[in-house]
């Protein structure tokens, strides 16, 4: 990646877009269930009708994170873009450190980020994948499987995504629904790629649990302790050998440094929205390096989709990332043609310029709950 990305121009108008898409088929976790996707996209254009995309991967109810779609709304539009309309730099890094007044709201700040890099790689007439540092033609991608209805149905949706060339599972677990589903899908599919995220649903009190976990290989277990924790998965860490992955305490890249520095945990998983952007997440990779690092999500749209897509393609990435295709969540995305995962379980990066993808604007107004332009001069 360019060291400092500079944009040529600044931007004249950014448009904030509320839309909200429901998925295929509900998603669970140990916090709840989703039936369809918040977000806020990003349009940001300059005088000569550069155009930039991003996405605000938010939710509506504060499960994950204490962002929603509505926090985010007004972050962005009554803190962030008063910045903005002073700013008279073209750094982004330093438009982005002139955030630092709002304290937190990593995803709102992140949303504008990823729109302007995009901006960046528009006025330069490159991908984005050259901005982000990509030097791989095609990612190997995992898919996540929420809780389901019973054990059955769940090996079954796990045989589905390994025909469709998914190269890792992860499946979502919860209090009751943990030992037993992963010893089925042992016992039907052998030694595949195989991962739990437990989104904080135990303590370090049930550590009987993650012993018992360690006979089956997984790949990691993620964030199985509180979501604000850190400390507490070093004493997990400690009396298990499956690795801990740390999910959502991480919101900087000194977290995440940090927290593999003093065995916390052993892999971080990057969601780049969560650790304040694009910039930060590459700061964590570059400085983690290979197999600390993987690139989860947040049940992206297509543009979303495709920012994660060039982040991953970085060379630090070798343990598939949650970045699956458009048709594991939507039936109609918002970007053309739509994200394929092929027969290999590999999603090619794009080649073109920008996000090497047409964004269907029609799609967007369809869609659309509510929309805000501002003039930023």
């Amino acid at each position: 990646m360019r060291c400092v990305p500079e944009l040529k121009a600044k931007p004249y108008k950014i448009d904030f877009i509320e839309i909200e898409m429901p998925f295929v088929h509900p998603f669970r976790t140990s916090f709840g269930e989703q039936l369809d996707k918040q977000a806020i996209l990003v349009r940001i254009e300059d005088e000569d009708g550069n155009i930039g995309w991003g996405e605000t991967s938010v939710d509506d109810a504060p499960g994950y994170s204490y962002e929603t779609i509505v926090t985010a709304w007004h972050i962005q539009n009554d803190f962030l873009i008063p910045i903005l309309k002073d700013n008279n730099d073209l750094s982004i890094s330093r438009i982005m450190k002139k955030f630092a007044p709002v304290r937190g709201h990593e995803f709102a700040k992140a949303g504008i980020e990823s729109a302007l890099l995009s901006l960046k790689a528009e006025q330069d007439k490159v991908s984005l994948g050259e901005i982000y540092g990509a030097t791989k033609t095609e990612i190997p991608t995992g898919v996540s499987i929420g809780i389901q209805r019973s054990v059955d149905y769940l090996v079954k949706r796990v045989g589905e995504f390994l025909d469709k060339g998914y190269q890792r599972i992860k499946i979502k677990i919860d209090r009751g629904w943990e030992l037993e589903p992963i010893e089925a899908i042992r016992k039907e599919y052998g030694d595949i790629d195989l991962m739990v995220d437990a989104n904080s649903a135990f303590t370090v009190d049930d550590v009987d649990i993650f012993r018992k976990m360690d006979k089956y290989n997984l790949t990691m277990i993620e964030q199985p302790l509180a979501y604000n924790d850190i400390l507490e998965h070093k004493k997990l860490q400690e009396q298990i050998s499956t690795p801990i992955c740390l999910d959502e305490p991480i919101h900087s890249p000194r977290d995440a440094i940090l927290a593999v520095e003093y065995g916390c945990g052993q892999i971080i998983n990057v969601k780049p929205a969560r650790v304040g952007g694009y910039l930060n997440a590459i700061e964590i990779a570059k400085t983690l390096g290979e197999g600390k690092v993987w690139c989860g999500g947040m049940l992206e749209t297509g543009i979303g989709r495709l920012h994660n897509v060039f982040y991953q393609a970085r060379s630090e990435f070798t343990i598939p990332g949650d970045t699956s295709g458009s048709d594991r969540y939507y039936e109609k995305d918002i970007i053309f043609p739509a994200v394929e995962v092929n027969e290999r379980g590999y999603i090619e990066v794009p080649k073109g310029k920008n996000l090497g993808f047409e964004v269907a604007e029609e799609r967007i107004e369809e869609i659309a709950i509510r929309k805000i332009s501002h003039k930023l001069f």
